[in-house]
């Protein structure tokens, strides 16, 4: 059984519905534009979702693409994943790319357009050192390292 963590939630547009998740051992909680959307060939927008939530401290919620609206269309969700910060609680929105260089792409209302995935934010404590050469293991090897020659 996994850990339930309460996160509060307002719907600040008529229509909306909480996201939610579509099988029991999800991931991700689909998360449905709250207004049609016309995006246009290589434009850039945000699609609100009528929510704003409240995360507790330690938690953020990461906004990521449904992989059937990547496979099957032209969108893309711009900065993935997005992250929503525990102290966030204005409107949240999906910034969404329509990478078509000609057609326009119409969001519904209503339609699952990204995913939110709930994941504990450890903070970082820097410490300084002369060189990161010698500590834990160096796998060597920089971009593409590992890809095709």
């Amino acid at each position: 059984m996994r850990e339930n963590v309460e996160v509060f939630v307002e719907i600040c547009r008529e229509g909306v519905q909480i996201p939610s998740y579509a099988r029991e051992g999800d991931a991700g909680m689909d998360v449905r534009a709250a207004e049609t959307v016309v995006i246009a060939p290589s434009k850039t927008v945000l699609i609100p979702t009528g929510l704003k939530v409240a995360i507790p401290d330690g938690f953020e919620i990461q906004v990521r693409p449904r992989s059937g609206l990547s496979l099957k269309t032209p969108l893309r969700v711009a900065n993935t994943p997005g992250t929503i910060d525990a102290g966030y609680r204005d409107e949240v929105c999906i910034i969404m790319q329509n990478t078509s260089p000609d057609t326009a792409f119409t969001v519904e209302k209503g339609e699952r357009v990204a995913q939110f995935v709930l994941q504990r934010v450890p903070a970082i404590q820097f410490k300084q050192v002369e060189s990161v050469k010698d500590i834990g293991n160096n796998r060597g090897g920089g971009f593409g390292s590992t890809g095709v020659s």
